[in-house]
């Protein structure tokens, strides 16, 4: 994707249960150090409140430039990248991100351990279901440039459902993979030039 202003600051937001600790996010942030040192990088742990979690990344990116900032996100950071990317008008990377997540979520009511830490647990309030339902309600007021990334071997969310959802700008569609993306190294050479990084 052509930018008119080079990226300066990327907001990477992570999964329900997961963390920045994720193999894609320290994929990422490896690879950001490296090649693109210039990027500030930013990929914080996300409070289990959707609410709680939009505001916190509202205030984080308050003072970053809108025209050189890009968002990327995974399954449920995915759904969070697009309601603030389609706020904010920049781009924002899906990967395999949640289309229902208030209904999709319903089911997970209370206490779960971390992925990444177990000894870590993770209380689900019945609470941030509204939460969820208000965010999806939330009315666009920017159509932003968009890649999605869904695989069809994904095995918790519907691939057709996400395709439906966030089909409408840069779609990378794969054959096989899973809901982690387990492929995710081979996928970024097309997810930096949508960036602007290649």
């Amino acid at each position: 994707m052509h930018r008119p202003v080079p990226l300066s600051h990327l907001l990477y937001l992570h999964g329900f249960r997961s963390s920045p600790q994720s193999t894609k996010a320290q994929t990422l942030a490896r690879l950001m150090a490296q090649e693109h040192p210039q990027v500030h990088w930013w990929c914080p742990a996300l409070p289990p409140s959707p609410q709680a979690a939009v505001d916190q990344l509202l205030q984080g990116i308050g003072h970053w430039p809108q025209d050189g900032m890009a968002i990327a996100g995974s399954s449920l950071g995915g759904f969070y990248a697009q309601v603030l990317a389609r706020q904010i008008g920049c781009p924002v990377v899906l990967l395999n991100p949640a289309a229902h997540p208030a209904r999709d979520l319903a089911g997970h009511i209370g206490e779960h351990p971390a992925w990444h830490d177990p000894h870590q647990r993770i209380h689900f309030d019945a609470s941030f279901i509204g939460e969820l339902r208000r965010l999806e309600a939330t009315p666009a007021t920017h159509t932003p440039p968009s890649l999605a990334v869904i695989a069809k071997g994904d095995e918790v969310l519907d691939w057709r459902e996400m395709l439906h959802a966030y089909g409408q700008g840069q779609v990378r569609l794969v054959e096989g993979s899973d809901h982690g993306l387990s492929d995710f190294e081979a996928l970024l050479p097309e997810i930096m030039e949508f960036l602007g990084l290649r």
